[in-house]
């Protein structure tokens, strides 16, 4: 359809469409002055996304998703916020919604519920993506009645983010504090377990006895060490002195033996003289002879007592050094004995200590969750409270009016093209071509008359009215 052709249906059909235009317009004129007149009242919060958390000291992950307003919104529309409204203005004892209520439900199911659904009907909620703020809106027929409500579902909304905040915590707290009786129950125990094992074991808070006994098991070792040496030495000089006795190291070393046998060679040497100036029967010469036996016995006696010493300290040293070896292999065993005690008092302590860690950290999240359900502080901050409107409204005159404008034009036009389809006639030259696939010879000027803003225009003759549809000239 070109514009021509629009044109000219709707030049065609502007009654019908001035007859709707005009009774649109009027409709919303005489709506908006008939129907009763509502007020709006609005309250304004700001929530704050930047603030950290008083108690915890960080900012909640779920202030930086971009659509917290949004949770917030629908939080101030759900149930939960009208019903705590419907209870802090007591409407439930309301006689007229009570009243409204039966008629609606016949008396079935929660008063409550049915108000607070009723509330939300009438309640607006706006937010703009830049900002913040949230505008609560709420319209009614009374000015002070609407402005109350919107102070109300504020005040709930409030309460409400309050109680999400403080109903979690209240649990959390019961659950840590709970726990918390638990882990005491836990660390008592464990201390009581470590300190009996203590007193069984003779063990104090500092003891040192495993370091003292350490020090004696290395004492010991180095004593076994100088004693295996010693004896080890006295064993050779025992299994020398088997052989030749005399040639020992002891015996030659030996001062008494050493003088002995210094005098026996002087002895031996003077018997030598005198025998040869005396004479073997000379008295001096056989008391000297009995001297020299005696001082040989003599010799051989105390070599015999070096050589029986050897042995005798051999076997002292034996003796020793099996002792040290007994006492070292005792100290081994306590020392080895003090470490296994000394390790399952570690464990003991570890123990005590894992549990106090525990008790420590579940003992601060009882005081945090504690200080979270005393706490009345929320993020929502009250902006403006809703006053008393002093205007309606709505109905809006010259809102409606602009809107049944507008309105009454499309269906004006809509009217006119919904009777061109119903009644199609030939308004124009492009009409004949489209419809006969014919080309336009010529065109017959219409007869003068008068048109509807005074006008003249040429009209068909009498001849020619009725041939063509609408009086519309042919072509041909």
């Amino acid at each position: 359809m070109s514009l021509s052709q629009f044109f000219s249906i709707l030049r065609a059909r502007w009654r019908s469409g001035a007859v709707v235009f005009v009774a649109t317009v009027a409709a919303a004129i005489v709506l908006s002055l008939v129907l009763p007149k509502k007020y709006t009242a609005v309250a304004a919060m700001v929530v704050d996304v930047r603030t950290p958390d008083p108690v915890q000291g960080l900012v909640p992950v779920m202030l930086t998703i971009p659509n917290y307003m949004a949770t917030q919104v629908d939080i101030l529309q759900s149930p939960r916020v009208s019903r705590r409204v419907v209870q802090k203005l007591r409407l439930t004892e309301n006689a007229l919604l009570q009243e409204q209520w039966r008629e609606a439900t016949d008396g079935k199911g929660d008063p409550e519920a049915w108000i607070a659904e009723r509330l939300q009907l009438n309640l607006q909620i706006k937010t703009t993506r830049e900002s913040n703020v949230i505008n609560v809106s709420y319209k009614s027929q009374d000015a002070k009645f609407s402005a109350v409500m919107a102070n109300a579902f504020v005040d709930a909304y409030i309460d409400t983010n309050r109680a999400m905040r403080v109903d979690p915590a209240t649990v959390n707290n019961t659950f840590f504090d709970e726990r918390a009786r638990q882990l005491r129950a836990e660390l008592e125990a464990a201390q009581a377990r470590l300190s009996s094992y203590q007193r069984e074991k003779g063990i104090t808070a500092n003891d040192e006895r495993l370091d003292v006994e350490t020090a004696r098991l290395n004492e010991l070792s180095s004593q076994l060490v100088a004693v295996q040496a010693i004896s080890a030495e006295s064993n050779s000089r025992e299994a020398q002195s088997r052989g030749r006795t005399d040639q020992t190291s002891d015996v030659l070393n030996n001062p008494l033996v050493a003088g002995l046998k210094a005098d026996l060679s002087r002895q031996e040497a003077k018997l030598q003289e005198l025998g040869a100036r005396l004479g073997d029967a000379h008295p001096q010469v056989v008391e000297l002879k009995a001297s020299i036996a005696e001082t040989r016995q003599r010799v051989e006696t105390e070599i015999r007592r070096v050589g029986s010493s050897v042995g005798i300290n051999a076997n002292i040293n034996r003796s020793r050094e099996g002792e040290i070896r007994a006492a070292l292999d005792a100290q081994r065993v306590k020392v080895l004995k003090l470490k296994s005690e000394r390790d399952e008092l570690s464990v003991q302590q570890r123990d005590v200590e894992n549990a106090q860690r525990a008790y420590d950290a579940v003992l601060n999240r009882v005081t945090q969750t504690g200080i979270e359900k005393e706490s009345d502080l929320t993020n929502v901050s009250l902006l403006s409270r809703a006053e008393e409107p002093t205007k309606h409204s709505s109905p809006n005159l010259l809102l409606n009016t602009a809107l049944s404008v507008f309105l009454g034009g499309l269906l004006a036009v809509g009217l006119a093209m919904l009777r061109e389809l119903l009644d199609r006639r030939v308004r124009s030259a492009e009409d004949l071509v489209k419809v006969l696939d014919l080309p336009v010879i010529g065109t017959m000027p219409r007869p003068t008359r008068r048109t509807l803003f005074g006008g003249h225009r040429r009209a068909l003759p009498p001849s020619m009215v009725g041939q063509l549809p609408g009086g519309t000239p042919r072509a041909g």
